[in-house]
């Protein structure tokens, strides 16, 4: 029975299976049939506009892996004869090489050194004929590892101490080449330089620091430098560290130096620099000056003070002698005095003599006259019998000598307070005394040595109230303050103005 039946169901599930099938394969072959196109067949929008970035992409990638290998190629055939350990034009001409130097910094200037900092882009520009090359790059720009393969000129800075080259993060180097056989050499270097400094003008001095440099081993008739209409490019938008210092501009010189090896040709440039007074105003003149004008408030303090006086007088001059041992600190060794020394050791001058005019104050008064309370007519005591023989030596002497009476100063207070003059008569002392003869010939001689000094000057009290004085320029003692309070400050300031003509001027 069984097998009967599964004989019948496989034969139903074929025919159902054909009549499924059957209409899919003819839809399939109708279209087929209908949608054949001969050529390229149509795409979608999108399918176009991302098949046409693709090929454009594929052409530019091929035209620049185009360009690569041109280049390498150029690049392999202008080196692979190239000698670059000969200059071009050698046993022709000489080589001329234009320079073009861009200052990115300069200072710090060190005067106690005499040499200064500044960081330049050193540029070069030669033309090499075996470097030239006929093709669509107008220039090929190589990097620092390729300068070693090519002839560079053999610049050196004659009045550098140190010379630092870049190399972070490359070594900072460039070179250029143009198809006309035209190189372009560029790098970056910090250069600490030697500037000789002249300061006997200090501190209303300018100066010229020079940056000298020529070719180490190619003399004048192999090799040249010029300036390309001396084009020099200062940023000054850059921090520039000098400090003390305004920068006023710059000069060139070109000159051949004469050496045992050839004659060479030096290019020097000059950064012109003024330096900058309110430093040094601050620092020095005005210390200066203030301390000069307080060493004459001693002229206004009684005579009676010395400890004030004194003390005030050498603490002026202590601290002008601290002034110019500062102002002398950081700077070079020089032979010669500088305005700033000149200026200061007038100050010193000056704090000196207000010191020494109290010296010469105290002496005068202290020392050469004897202060009495008041004038006395001194006689001395005699009894009566000796009165008449005192009056007969006297007699006798008087008919000998003249007699005399000796005009002792003693000072007297005024009203005012102030000393004056007065004189005291006394007795000459008897010839027969031991003290009599030898006391006035001293004093004789003394007064014939002081005569010459008497001839023009006379000094109150010890001329007052005589004829002989006329003429002469009296100067009183006493009022030796007075005359300072005058004296003092008016020199000082004809001083400083001549002081200031003549440095400002020069």
């Amino acid at each position: 029975m069984l097998s009967k039946v599964l004989p019948v169901l496989l034969g139903i599930l074929l025919i159902l299976q054909s009549r499924v099938e059957g209409p899919q394969t003819e839809s399939k072959n109708e279209a087929s049939s209908r949608d054949v196109v001969y050529g390229p067949q149509p795409q979608p929008l999108e399918n176009q506009l991302l098949s046409e970035e693709t090929k454009s992409t594929e052409t530019e990638t091929g035209r620049r892996v185009g360009k690569l290998p041109e280049a390498s190629r150029i690049l392999n055939t202008i080196l692979s004869n190239y000698d670059h350990k000969l200059r071009p034009g050698i046993g022709e001409k000489p080589t001329v090489v234009t320079v073009e130097i861009s200052v990115n910094s300069l200072g710090p200037l060190s005067i106690l050194d005499m040499e200064y900092t500044i960081d330049i882009i050193f540029s070069q520009t030669w033309y090499d004929e075996r470097l030239s090359y006929n093709d669509t790059f107008e220039s090929l720009v190589l990097n620092g590892n390729v300068v070693s393969q090519l002839w560079i000129p053999d610049t050196f800075f004659r009045n550098s101490k140190r010379t630092h080259e870049h190399e972070i993060t490359m070594p900072n180097q460039m070179v250029r080449i143009y198809k006309d056989g035209k190189v372009l050499y560029t790098i970056r270097m910090t250069i600490d330089a030697g500037c000789s400094l002249h300061m006997l003008r200090f501190p209303m001095d300018s100066h010229s620091c020079p940056l000298s440099f020529s070719s180490f081993s190619y003399p004048e008739n192999e090799m040249i430098y010029k300036w390309e209409n001396f084009k020099l490019e200062i940023n000054e938008k850059n921090s520039w560290k000098l400090f003390q210092f305004d920068f006023t501009g710059v000069s060139n010189k070109t000159e051949i130096i004469t050496t045992p090896v050839g004659d060479f040709m030096v290019m020097t440039i000059f950064f012109n620099v003024s330096r900058r007074f309110g430093y040094v105003a601050f620092q020095n003149y005005v210390p200066s000056s203030v301390t000069t004008m307080l060493s004459w408030v001693s002229f206004w303090i009684k005579t009676e003070s010395a400890p004030a006086r004194t003390s005030l007088g050498i603490t002026s001059v202590l601290t002008m002698t601290t002034l110019g041992t500062f102002s002398r600190k950081n700077f070079p060794r020089v032979s010669y005095i500088t305005a700033l020394d000149f200026y200061i050791a007038i100050c010193f001058v000056f704090c000196f003599c207000a010191l020494l005019e109290f010296a010469v104050l105290n002496f005068l008064i202290y020392n050469q006259t004897k202060a009495h309370a008041s004038p006395k007519l001194r006689h001395p005591r005699i009894n009566s019998r000796a009165h008449a023989r005192t009056r007969a030596r006297s007699r006798a002497c008087a008919r000998q000598h003249q007699e005399a009476f000796v005009c002792q100063i003693v000072t007297t207070e005024g009203s005012d307070g102030e000393e004056r003059p007065s004189c005291s008569a006394q007795q000459p002392p008897s010839p027969g005394s031991p003290e009599g003869p030898r006391s006035l010939c001293s004093k004789l001689a003394c007064c014939e040595w002081c005569k010459g000094f008497k001839k023009y000057f006379c000094m109150v009290p010890d001329c007052e109230g005589s004829t002989w004085q006329q003429g002469r320029l009296c100067i009183h003692v006493y009022r030796l303050d007075n005359y300072s309070r005058v004296v003092f400050p008016v020199t000082f300031f004809f001083f400083n103005v001549l002081y200031w003509l003549v440095c400002l001027n020069l």
